[in-house]
């Protein structure tokens, strides 16, 4: 009996000396400083240097999830339009007039799949790098190197990189871009149809 007692007494200790460690690493995590904040580039739809339309299958990977989704891309001089299809079902339309952004998101798109992240990854990707680097604000800046098919764009920020960007094809939206964002440890593979 006794050392049934001392073996209950040890596991409810145990118990709680877990949800007290678990307590802690959750405090910790509360108090440990945000995640600095995305890059806020929107630039004007003019700025690419001329029209595109443009289909494209997305694969975005992160901690060991994969989400997929077919993206319908229009550029034009006055605005951007993209809609995003999720199993053929719209779960994202975005619009970007150079001045405001509009988004329609269906109710099961996750919250962190934001449109102004989606315009930024979209602009530093296909935008020619001298009007990416007119906009960025002090302290980064962006460097490409390569040609066509070897191309490789890196951003950084206080010479810290941030993300890099390797085509594999030319134009830029051609073949297949990958875009891996070392700060919020994210993998996104663009896929572009065949003209």
């Amino acid at each position: 009996m006794r050392t049934e007692l001392k073996a209950g007494l040890k596991a409810g200790l145990k118990a709680r000396l877990a949800a007290c460690m678990a307590a802690l690493a959750l405090a910790g995590c509360a108090s440990a400083p945000p995640a600095p904040a995305r890059l806020g580039l929107k630039l004007p739809p003019a700025a690419l240097g001329q029209s595109i339309s443009v289909q494209q299958h997305l694969k975005v990977e992160r901690g060991g999830r994969i989400d997929d989704m077919d993206v319908a891309l229009q550029v034009e001089p006055e605005a951007i339009d993209m809609v995003g299809l999720a199993f053929g079902q719209r779960v994202l339309t975005v619009r970007y007039d150079g001045k405001e952004v509009k988004e329609w998101r269906h109710a099961m798109l996750p919250r962190q799949v934001r449109a102004e992240d989606v315009l930024e990854d979209m602009q530093l990707t296909l935008w020619p790098v001298e009007a990416v680097a007119k906009a960025l604000p002090p302290g980064w800046r962006i460097a490409e190197e390569g040609r066509g098919k070897g191309l490789l764009r890196t951003l950084y920020l206080n010479e810290e990189p941030i993300m890099r960007i390797d085509y594999s094809g030319s134009p830029r939206w051609s073949g297949t871009v990958v875009l891996e964002n070392l700060r919020y440890k994210y993998r996104l593979t663009i896929q572009f149809a065949a003209e």
